[in-house]
């Protein structure tokens, strides 16, 4: 039987929480904003194909791209004999700040562990999902992996017991993000940011940080708004991201809350709790934060559901 895997998009770090936040993302318009995979029994061995707007991106050998790599260990792990035909519909960019390999990954073992009528827990898939991740950035990092998989807005803890936990989100923010159409490697962008950090700027990333957490709690959206704050990347980051910082200026002058980089960027993200704004925002982003082909710009809230069978 044939199995259909989605899994959405989602900004890492939030802005106020740099490697310890994520939030995964779905246009209001109903769309799909992330990758797919379908998965079905073969005899032996993995089966891979590609297709969706965005496979030409990816590597031309099937062996070289994560979703087979996934397929590969997952069967080698569980010593598994049985072979299974895998196929990812790419509908994310690659190097875009929105969890595109997060998304290929959390959908592919996803999918592989739906398929074999779940050897893993939600805790055991989560890890194997953060180390795949991994690979491809360099790090472990779950702040795009955790809320693609579970939904919502995740705050990363890192402990033996737990890897994150789901805080509460402001159901009346709208969040127009706007991808334009260029790819920045996160490597890249990781390598801009300091060595080390002066003791204030430590601070304030703890202070922003724990009271956007509080303010979620209390439902207090104007203090969580006015925290949320990147003082940890985008200064480093801002002048790397064409048009990045005109684009904060001119989204503030129309009436939106707060702006700042979604992941390692260059899609931007910005808050808002007035629809017609975010429709405005949507609209001046498309007309002048676009630059390539491919390029795109909604108007999301926040997934709830996170990974799910379609």
């Amino acid at each position: 039987m044939s199995i259909t895997v989605y899994a959405p998009a989602s900004m890492g770090n939030v802005g106020v929480g740099y490697d310890l936040l994520g939030a995964a993302l779905a246009p209001i318009d109903g769309s799909l904003l992330g990758d797919r995979v379908m998965i079905e029994s073969a005899e032996s061995g993995v089966h891979y194909s590609q297709t969706g707007a965005w496979a030409d991106k990816l590597p031309a050998d099937g062996k070289d791209n994560i979703v087979y790599q996934c397929a590969e260990f997952f069967l080698k792990k569980l010593a598994i004999q049985q072979g299974v035909a895998i196929r990812l519909e790419k509908n994310l960019p690659v190097g875009s700040g929105l969890g595109s390999s997060a998304s290929s990954v959390v959908a592919a073992l996803y999918a592989l562990n739906e398929h074999f009528e779940q050897p893993f827990d939600q805790q055991a898939l989560l890890l194997l999902m953060g180390e795949f991740e991994g690979m491809i950035s360099g790090s472990v990092h779950f702040d795009n992996v955790a809320p693609c998989y579970l939904g919502g807005m995740q705050l990363m803890l890192n402990t033996p017991q737990q890897v994150c936990a789901t805080i509460p989100s402001f159901k009346q923010w709208y969040w127009v993000v706007a991808y334009p159409g260029i790819s920045l490697s996160t490597a890249k962008m990781r390598a801009l940011l300091p060595e080390q950090y002066d003791k204030s700027v430590a601070i304030d990333f703890a202070r922003h940080l724990s009271a956007f957490v509080h303010a979620s709690y209390q439902q207090d959206a104007s203090l969580a708004i006015s925290v949320l704050k990147d003082v940890m990347a985008e200064p480093y980051r801002a002048s790397a991201i064409p048009g990045y910082t005109a684009a904060r200026e001119a989204l503030a002058e129309l009436g939106m809350l707060t702006t700042s980089i979604s992941g390692s960027g260059p899609t931007l993200f910005s808050v808002t709790d007035d629809l017609a704004v975010a429709e405005q925002a949507k609209s001046w982003l498309e007309q002048h934060y676009l630059s390539q082909a491919g390029g795109f710009a909604h108007v999301c809230q926040l997934d709830d559901a996170g990974t799910r069978r379609v």
